[in-house]
């Protein structure tokens, strides 16, 4: 045990090796302190300790996989997301601060009260989870045209203990002759075109089936425009993840197919388009 490194020495060498393979430094300790449950200031109090012997051959495996260009949420098999940990797996997306942003947006601008929620194309759930968690008078429902996808909800509403109904099913198929006072979706939105510029993990291990849609990225959010007034009850409100890029072909999508609905686009803290509500 004399020659174990400590926690200190192995994160050194976890970024310098990161950084060696062109991926993130920081990576390294995301790692650590997930490992743990540590905050950084909490990894600092053990720097000085000697790292286990199997927990230091488990970080040099995790560290070998994130140089090679695997997300370390992957690695590690979950993300955080508002404040909560998610399974994640290659069939859901990594959930990201973007989405955090959405769900914040729902939270300020819809009442408390008991409602009838729908989240389209839920993945691991962190959408829906979080609503019904922040808001346990909605009856939310979540589902996903990925029965493997859906599993890994299932999965995080029952460690969560967090009752949302799940089911499979494209867009609003499972859903059929149902209304709802809510509707969400952070849809597949990506044109194809845009692979040239994508980070090259998001490309190679992330799912496709999330991430990219047909007419330049704008399929779905044409879909939705189509059939929202069937799902939405009399005064109801849908909201959705655009790309960056998007915001005007989005808006104008909407106010040409509900030309009595309200549409607006709100940017993300970066200042891009990255949201959408429509107020029916």
């Amino acid at each position: 045990m004399a020659n174990q490194p400590t926690y200190l020495v192995a994160l050194r060498q976890g970024q310098t090796l990161l950084a060696g393979a062109k991926q993130d430094p920081s990576a390294a300790q995301y790692l650590l302190t997930e490992a743990h449950g540590w905050t950084f200031t909490q990894l600092v109090l053990h720097y000085r300790d000697t790292m286990p012997v199997a927990e230091y051959h488990t970080f040099q495996e995790q560290l070998q996989r994130v140089a090679a260009g695997e997300p370390a949420q992957y690695v590690l098999g979950r993300a955080s997301f508002y404040g909560r940990d998610f399974r994640v797996t290659s069939a859901t997306l990594i959930p990201r601060q973007e989405t955090e942003e959405l769900v914040s947006w729902i939270l300020a601008v819809t009442r408390a009260a008991p409602l009838q929620i729908l989240d389209v194309g839920t993945g691991s759930g962190a959408i829906a989870l979080t609503l019904k968690a922040e808001r346990p008078a909605w009856q939310v429902t979540a589902t996903d045209i990925s029965a493997a996808a859906v599993a890994v909800a299932q999965e995080n509403a029952q460690r969560l203990t967090t009752p949302v109904t799940f089911t499979t099913g494209d867009l609003f198929a499972p859903v059929s002759h149902q209304r709802f006072d809510v509707i969400v979706s952070n849809p597949p939105y990506i044109d194809r075109a845009e692979t040239v510029v994508m980070d090259e993990s998001v490309k190679r291990y992330e799912p496709e089936q999330a991430l990219y849609a047909a007419n330049h990225g704008l399929d779905f959010y044409e879909r939705f425009a189509q059939e929202l007034a069937t799902y939405l009850l009399p005064g109801g409100q849908f909201f959705a993840e655009i790309g960056y890029q998007q915001g005007a072909a989005v808006k104008s999508i909407f106010t040409d197919a509900l030309p009595n609905a309200t549409v607006t686009v709100k940017t993300d803290i970066n200042g891009h388009d990255r949201m959408v509500r429509v107020q029916l």
